[in-house]
């Protein structure tokens, strides 16, 4: 059976002396401190990521984090904001086909509204009320390839997923049946249905979401209503705002 050679002998050339036990002993030390200072420099490199909440350095990311198809950028949102979707338990039918929907509270109050505005002559009818964020992926993306459009410029008449006020269940888009040809349009202001909207909307905690000249920059809407009638919806619309405010630089 071959002799095991040990490591020290395998890298001297023929005929040198063997090293010194002191001196071995000392290239044995040396040796240990060089590896125990590279993994201690290690460890404070991996801790100091992690006490800015940072688990990798940057430029090792997994491709995990990269973003997901179909990211919006924040720079290209155009001033829409980011809303959580309403639980579809509290969800209630506005429309005669129960098809279009918003959050309790405002489905009430809408409905009074409706009646009230029968009572005085004027016909108001929903064009469209909770979205989900998949409707939603839809009404910008799809539409965007089938009219050749930019993301900018999609967004400036329709919030991408994740930032429509559709997704909370609070706001509605609203017509006037004896101008149909007005729905989703800006002649929409010239029907009854929006001047009685403008005198009386208030008393039902509804208010235009984009007027002219709206601090978030959005299109002109005269359609597009939103009920900000109890706390909570106050606070989506309000905090919403806010929150953009405070991330802007």
């Amino acid at each position: 059976m071959e002799r095991e050679i040990p490591v020290a002998e395998r890298l001297s050339p023929p005929g040198a002396k063997a090293p010194s036990s002191r001196f071995s002993i000392g290239l044995v030390k040396l040796s240990l401190g060089l590896v125990f200072l590279v993994s201690l420099v290690g460890l404070g490199g991996w801790l100091g990521w992690r006490s800015l909440g940072i688990s990798q350095a940057p430029g090792n990311e997994s491709p995990e984090s990269a973003p997901p198809e179909n990211h919006i950028d924040a720079d290209n949102i155009l001033g829409h904001l980011a809303y959580a979707e309403a639980p579809l338990t509290d969800l209630q039918p506005i429309s005669a086909d129960s098809q279009i929907q918003l959050r309790s509270a405002a489905a009430t109050k809408f409905r009074e509204m409706v009646d009230a505005a029968q009572f005085d002559g004027v016909a108001i009818i929903p064009l469209s009320g909770f979205r989900s964020q998949g409707d939603q992926d839809y009404l910008f993306f799809e539409i965007k390839e089938q009219r050749a459009q930019g993301a900018s410029e999609r967004a400036q008449v329709s919030a991408p997923p994740g930032f429509s006020e559709h997704h909370t269940g609070y706001a509605v888009d609203i017509g006037d049946p004896s101008q149909t040809d007005t729905h989703l349009k800006v002649s929409f202001e010239e029907t009854p249905a929006f001047e009685w909207m403008v005198a009386h909307a208030p008393r039902y905690s509804f208010e235009l979401s984009f007027p002219r000249n709206n601090p978030q920059g959005i299109s002109y809407e005269p359609w597009h209503w939103r009920f900000v009638g109890d706390r909570h919806s106050l606070e989506t619309f309000y905090r919403a705002r806010e929150l953009a405010s405070q991330e802007t630089p």
